[in-house]
Parts: C-alpha cells; sequence; structure tokens
C-alpha cells in the first residue's frame, strides 16, 4: 500500500527502504560512511523512543509519523545548543547532516499511533 503525503511517497513497512533511497541519493550518489547505516542510528535511538518510534515513557515523545522536516529541525536544534535537553544534547552533539536526515526520513515513514 504506498501513502502519499505532500512532499513525500511513503510505502506503508517501507520506512528502511525510504532511509536506503535518501543516503544513497545524497551527496554525490554514493552512499554514506558506515555511520549513516540506519539500523545503527536507529539502534542508539531506540532505547528511549523505540525501533517503531513510539516513546518508552510519558516523557519521552512519540517520533513515529512526525514530518521529516521537524524531526530533523529539533535534532539539528539539540545538536546546536538552541535546543536544550541533557541527554538528547548528548546524543545529537555528532550526529551529521546525512545522519539526521536518514532519522528523520525513518521515523517520519512509520505510521503514526
Amino acid at each position: 500500500m504506498v501513502v502519499r503525503k505532500p512532499g513525500r511517497l511513503l510505502a506503508a513497512g517501507g520506512a528502511f527502504a525510504a532511509v536506503l533511497l535518501a543516503i544513497g541519493l545524497s551527496g554525490q550518489g554514493q552512499a554514506q560512511a558506515p555511520a549513516t547505516e540506519p539500523t545503527k542510528l536507529v539502534a542508539s535511538c531506540a532505547p528511549c523512543h523505540g525501533f517503531e518510534g513510539i516513546g518508552k515513557d510519558v516523557e519521552i515523545p512519540n517520533l513515529a509519523g512526525q514530518h521529516d522536516v521537524y524531526l530533523s529541525y529539533q535534532l539539528r536544534a539539540f545538536r546546536s545548543g538552541r535546543r536544550k535537553h541533557p541527554d538528547m544534547s548528548f546524543m545529537a552533539r555528532k550526529l551529521t547532516d546525512a545522519e539526521i536526515n536518514a532519522l528523520a526520513t525513518y521515523y517520519s515513514g512509520l505510521p503514526p499511533r
């Protein structure tokens, strides 16, 4: 099943493929360094936000289905220090733009709950 949303095309259950496509099309058309591998990136987020994008606690936001632009903006804000949160600032401090885009694409492609 394919769902069309303004500015993006999502296939149900195909968020991983969307991330791979985003990585493959970035830069010079070559895949990024292994650090941008979606499974490794998502694994670092999963202890709190889960692989399915659902927060593990009432104070941890759900990421599933959020807009990719919103997610990437927030991660960049944590990385730069514009947005303050001790855990998220630590996690985002060394993320590259490609990694942020990959995470935003992955979580925005999941069905919201």
